[in-house]
């Protein structure tokens, strides 16, 4: 009997430390929770943030996100220094890049998120030290199908009449050629990397894994284009922000009559050819939906995705004329019509006629693309200065 209560005791006491141990460590989430999620009344909304613009990812979006969501809080952008309309795009970037930081006439940064290349030792001298990093990635085969229209002037890309062909003679390639990062590992580069990789180079698992640990000190999320909508309901849990602040309409959007199916063969050549661009999406893309798992759950990411669909239906019925884009031909409002770029017939939206003010203010925030956004926020912050004689440097809008 002795021997027994022992026994009992010492089962007891090894179960406990291994719940213990298990609670320290943390156990793997289980997809179909729902997992404890921001509480509005408890948490703060986070308003220093940097978001690095990468290209042909759904970034105009997001940035018109963040330009609606700091514009109606009254926050201050890191914008431009100048009349440039990116910062200085593709230089790595340096502080003195951002209006009002040298010369110390703004105090405080809350936003800086217009395209750079990537450098944080100069962005942290510009932003807070606990600002919020995010970026957001593409799979590198699309990515490399809408470049591939939108930047169709770039010496690369100017002499190939197809992707399949500019691919098939990738060893015409000049690296120091004007803009020819967009054709080669523009993920990468955007982040600050050396981008003259491909999957034959011996150094290529080697630049990958250095690329992929430097991504993850740099930055608390990552967001993946194809899972869009997904996208924003994790940003807006972890920024601790509302479904409204995180609706959208798509902008920077092709008609898809300049859209091109890509073949399984071309889809491994881009692949290969941009393969630390495929290195990162594919860790990328696997971490994304570890966050998922572990801030929001499965099933409620599935139901906050449809409230959100159905705040953005709402919207555009109410906002737009027709209810979605239409070519630039076709758009009524100046002010509204995006930059066009390459063979890509990027789309707009007409605004209904009869909004009240309040609501018309609303819908075209939703709706104004982001040069002219760009140039709005900048005659807000520095309205002496603004907004003459732009400098265009390189492509309207990359």
């Amino acid at each position: 009997y002795v021997r027994t209560r022992k026994r009992r005791k010492l089962l007891w006491r090894l179960l406990l430390l291994l719940l213990l141990y298990t609670a320290r460590r943390g156990v793997p989430p289980d997809p179909n929770s729902v997992a404890d999620v921001p509480n509005t009344a408890t948490c703060h909304p986070q308003s220093h943030i940097v978001f690095l613009k990468t290209h042909k990812t759904a970034s105009s979006t997001v940035l018109n996100i963040l330009y609606r969501y700091g514009e109606s809080r009254n926050l201050t952008f890191a914008l431009p220094v100048g009349q440039a309309i990116h910062l200085f795009y593709p230089k790595l970037f340096e502080s003195h890049f951002v209006e009002g930081f040298s010369s110390g006439r703004v105090k405080e940064f809350h936003i800086m998120c217009n395209h750079m290349r990537f450098r944080k030792a100069e962005v942290a001298k510009v932003m807070p030290e606990d600002t919020f990093y995010f970026s957001i990635i593409r799979h590198p085969v699309t990515m490399i199908e809408s470049s591939f229209s939108y930047f169709k002037g770039i010496p690369a890309f100017s002499n190939s009449r197809s992707l399949e062909d500019f691919l098939d003679n990738t060893n015409n390639y000049k690296d120091s050629a004007p803009w020819s990062f967009l054709a080669h590992n523009n993920l990468a580069f955007d982040f600050g990397f050396d981008h003259n990789v491909t999957a034959d180079a011996e150094d290529h698992e080697d630049k990958a894994k250095r690329a992929v640990a430097a991504i993850e000190r740099d930055f608390h999320l990552i967001l993946v284009s194809e899972y869009f909508d997904e996208s924003m309901i994790l940003l807006k849990h972890v920024l601790c922000w509302s479904l409204e602040d995180v609706v959208s309409f798509k902008l920077n959007s092709r008609s898809n009559r300049t859209r091109h199916q890509i073949s399984p063969n071309t889809a491994e050549k881009i692949k290969r050819w941009n393969a630390l661009d495929w290195s990162l999406y594919l860790h990328f893309n696997a971490t994304f939906w570890q966050k998922v798992d572990s801030v929001v759950g499965r099933e409620q990411m599935k139901s906050e995705v449809s409230q959100l669909r159905e705040l953005q239906d709402k919207l555009a019925n109410t906002c737009l004329k027709g209810g979605g884009a239409v070519d630039p031909s076709q758009m009524k409002d100046a002010g509204l019509k995006p930059a066009q770029s390459g063979t890509a017939v990027i789309q707009g939206y007409n605004l209904k006629p009869d909004l009240d003010s309040q609501t018309r203010t609303q819908c075209q925030r939703l709706t104004t693309p982001e040069l002219q956004y760009t140039e709005r926020l900048k005659s807000l912050q520095f309205p002496v200065q603004c907004c003459r004689n732009k400098v265009f440097l390189g492509f309207h809008q990359l």
